[in-house]
């Protein structure tokens, strides 16, 4: 299975007073780009209350800066699947040059219960097929 990468629109109000895409913005388009992977995987219909996953953990490299009207692209990976939780790689590119790199660790969750449960086994296998 294999998903095209995220498109990213640059907008003016990403950028700072340096020319370039303020860090904080980047955990947007990295959380963009994730909902365009797990939309592609489970569908629209998904039962997010009961079947959902929350975000744990981001760790962000930042390589090269990213500019107003560069075409950006995030590829996002499995790197790992474990019982609760799985990590997810999201690689920034322009023009196929990295320029940011973030590894998100999420949690499966049932938002009507308020507890952490074991990844849906359908969300799981399009995981593994992705891993």
């Amino acid at each position: 299975m294999k998903i095209e990468p995220a498109k990213i629109q640059v907008r003016f109000s990403d950028i700072d007073i340096m020319g370039h895409v303020n860090n904080a913005v980047y955990l947007s388009y990295f959380e963009n780009a994730r909902m365009h992977y797990l939309k592609s995987m489970v569908g629209s219909d998904w039962d997010w209350n009961t079947n959902g996953i929350i975000l744990l953990k981001n760790e962000i490299e930042y390589i090269k800066p990213v500019h107003l009207y560069d075409s950006v692209e995030i590829q996002v990976l499995v790197k790992s699947i474990g019982n609760k939780s799985f990590t997810l790689e999201h690689l920034l590119t322009v023009n196929d040059v990295l320029c940011c790199k973030c590894s998100s660790v999420l949690v499966g969750y049932n938002n009507k219960s308020k507890k952490s449960t074991v990844i849906n086994p359908v969300m799981r296998s399009y995981l593994e097929k992705l891993h």
